[in-house]
């Protein structure tokens, strides 16, 4: 078995246990929102805090904030504090190789 095929029988197990699936599928509704996408493209090549996100997106901080929690309860996107402000980020690489994949995937036909 080469390591291609290796790696390809891992994915089938590991999609056989039920809360990987569960985690999956909770990660894709995550996405499936349009403000939650919204604001992973800001966050996509640097970090922003809520305020800026909501004037972004021209929401309110609390429903930022509400959905940031909803992205970070999946590890999605990670978080620091500098004083009173919080700062998002994309969670790792991976995040972002969903979001350009998912494109790609749109865009080229």
């Amino acid at each position: 078995m080469d390591k291609q095929e290796k790696i390809l029988k891992e994915i089938q197990d590991e999609m056989m246990v039920e809360e990987t699936v569960f985690t999956m599928a909770e990660s894709f509704k995550a996405l499936a929102d349009p403000t939650r996408l919204r604001i992973l493209a800001l966050l996509f090549d640097s970090e922003r805090c809520v305020s800026d996100l909501a004037d972004h997106l021209e929401v309110s901080q609390s429903a930022v904030s509400h959905q940031l929690r909803i992205l970070r309860s999946l590890d999605i996107v990670r978080y620091r504090k500098d004083g009173r402000e919080v700062f998002y980020d994309l969670a790792d690489d991976h995040v972002r190789d969903i979001l350009v994949r998912t494109l790609e995937h749109i865009l080229i036909d």
